[in-house]
């Protein structure tokens, strides 16, 4: 009998699979990222509702785990309670839904099916349902989820090498793929605020456009199966 265990998720991706069902993609605190069978879920009366498999849906998850199959079943699934946001505004609520399915993106593109980061996933659960999300978060979580994938920028910032490389990963004096000085300097900020915690730095939308458009490339460069990214439009659509 294949045995069963509790765990914490976030789900990243949901694809149809025969005509009542589907394969969910999600990230498990105890297992890292896990594909799953949720049986009858597209049935019209199924007790399992498919809005708790929306981008990074916080879910109580019991699962088979059959560590010789690839694809496992899922027992039972409730909503953490830590995934209950207060009524807010339409505005800030079109605000948390694209930061939401910005970071699902990135998580599913960048992330692998190889092994457990509990840290990593606390730290995604804690910002993913933050009640007031700070304007710079796609930024820090972008360098945050690029420490974890062992890619971060090197913050070699001096005013000798004042811009950042995207093909090399640090801060140079000059080359063909680096950021202008503003950008540059920005970068800097945010990873010397991630790296140990402080307020993160003040710098106007068009800037911090630039700089997730520039990081973006920069997984582009790093992560060779990282393609396609599209959710940052609708992000920059609703942050303007």
């Amino acid at each position: 009998m294949t045995p069963t265990l509790s765990t914490l998720g976030l789900v990243l991706h949901t694809t149809q699979y025969a005509e009542t069902s589907v394969i969910v993609k999600i990230f498990t605190r105890q297992l890292g990222v896990r594909s799953y069978i949720v049986k009858g879920v597209r049935k019209g009366k199924s007790r399992t509702k498919q809005n708790l498999l929306q981008p990074l849906s916080y879910l109580e998850l019991v699962v088979y785990n059959n560590p010789k199959s690839s694809l496992n079943y899922i027992k039972e699934m409730v909503p953490h309670n830590s995934s209950h946001i207060k009524d807010m505004d339409m505005g800030m609520q079109a605000i948390n839904n694209a930061l939401r399915f910005f970071m699902t993106e990135l998580l599913y593109k960048t992330l692998r099916e190889e092994e457990p980061m509990p840290d990593l996933f606390d730290y995604v659960a804690d910002v993913a349902y933050c009640q007031s999300p700070s304007p710079g978060l796609p930024i820090a979580f972008m360098i945050t989820v690029a420490r974890y994938m062992g890619i971060e920028p090197l913050d070699n910032y001096s005013m000798r090498e004042p811009l950042f490389d995207l093909d090399g990963g640090r801060f140079c004096f000059s080359g063909n793929s680096t950021l202008d000085r503003e950008c540059s300097q920005l970068l800097h900020y945010y990873l010397q605020s991630v790296s140990s915690d402080e307020v993160e730095p003040l710098a106007p939308l068009q800037l911090r456009t630039e700089l997730i458009n520039s990081l973006l490339s920069y997984f582009q460069l790093h992560l060779t199966e990282f393609r396609g990214f599209r959710s940052h439009e609708i992000l920059h659509t609703v942050l303007q």
